[in-house]
């Protein structure tokens, strides 16, 4: 009888990389595009149709579901999740992906340890501080932070 590894890494053929990308398993990463010269840090889950820009960094324990868009030169802290289902019937769409919305990073943005995304739009250039919920787009360069966030300063 095979007693599965609880670290054992699950890459799917499915998914797409780029050149020079480094990965610390243990990862669960299937149907995503991976860019060139990127980092994936261990206990990372990037599902089906996310798509990572090129020299983005991703830290241990994040989460990033469908519908996500990372720009190039980012950064994602570590334990970051993202939300694709905001329970617009309120309770779980599960498999109808009619209700999900997407989420789109622009480039240049660093995102803190223990940030949670709602599907929203990120412009170029934000930082945004560990911890923080964002619930609505972020149309300003900054630096945004807080439960919501909220810019705190301009770049």
């Amino acid at each position: 009888m095979h007693r599965p590894n609880l670290f054992e890494s699950k890459i799917n053929n499915d998914v797409v990389f780029g050149e020079n990308v480094k990965i610390i398993t243990p990862v669960n990463l299937y149907g995503c595009r991976i860019g060139n010269n990127c980092f994936i840090g261990p206990f990372v889950e990037i599902q089906k149709d996310a798509v990572i820009g090129d020299r983005t960094k991703i830290q241990s324990h994040s989460f990033i579901c469908e519908l996500v868009t990372i720009g190039e030169d980012c950064f994602i802290g570590h334990g970051v999740m993202f939300i694709n289902d905001v329970f617009t019937s309120g309770f779980p769409a599960g498999g109808d992906k009619a209700k999900w919305n997407p989420t789109q990073i622009g480039n240049n943005v660093s995102i803190g340890s223990n940030v949670t995304l709602l599907p929203v739009t990120i412009c170029d250039k934000v930082v945004i501080g560990a911890g923080a919920v964002v619930t609505s787009d972020i149309q300003k360069p900054g630096i945004y932070a807080g439960n919501p966030a909220k810019l705190v300063r301009t770049l």
